[in-house]
């Protein structure tokens, strides 16, 4: 009896090692990372997808033109959110440092109205409005998978 506990024990302690080591396995049970899913470590290696910049634009138009403009050059009280001192201001952060901005401080009328998939939509078109490069992936809307992804102003050596 002793010896299947020890067994069970062991194979359950291998299969949760492999789930961590191994990336399709997390992704197989829903644990994977940006890094592990192959997924973009830089805003330079398409980040988001043309289909969710696009929704972006609609919410953008909607939600945040009355205070940043509709080109995105910032309004009287507003920042801009393209250009020379938007991506100076965030370079070197994440996409999760600029999310999390936006998720609890906008609209500044009503912080935190919008859902986090409206608020990663609107990222996306921020993104694309940069000219940063479009992906095969949507860009995710949890916190911790967005950390994963560096802000970096200048498209660094080799990149496309």
């Amino acid at each position: 009896m002793k010896t299947r506990i020890a067994a069970a024990a062991a194979i359950s302690i291998a299969t949760i090692s492999a789930l961590w080591v191994w990336p399709g396995a997390r992704a197989a049970y829903g644990q994977e990372t940006a890094g592990s899913r192959g997924q973009p470590r830089s805003v330079w290696d398409g980040a988001y997808t043309k289909e969710q910049a696009k929704r972006g634009d609609e919410a953008y138009h909607r939600q945040c033109a009355s205070c940043h403009g509709a080109t995105l050059a910032g309004g009287e009280a507003a920042p801009p959110l393209a250009g020379g001192e938007f991506l100076s201001t965030w370079n070197g952060l994440t996409l999760g440092d600029l999310f999390e901005r936006i998720r609890i401080s906008m609209p500044q009328d009503h912080p935190g109205k919008l859902s986090r998939e409206q608020n990663a939509d609107i990222l996306s078109y921020v993104l694309s409005v940069n000219k940063f490069p479009a992906g095969k992936s949507e860009l995710p809307h949890q916190t911790e998978l967005l950390k994963e992804i560096r802000f970096e102003a200048s498209k660094p050596d080799g990149k496309q």
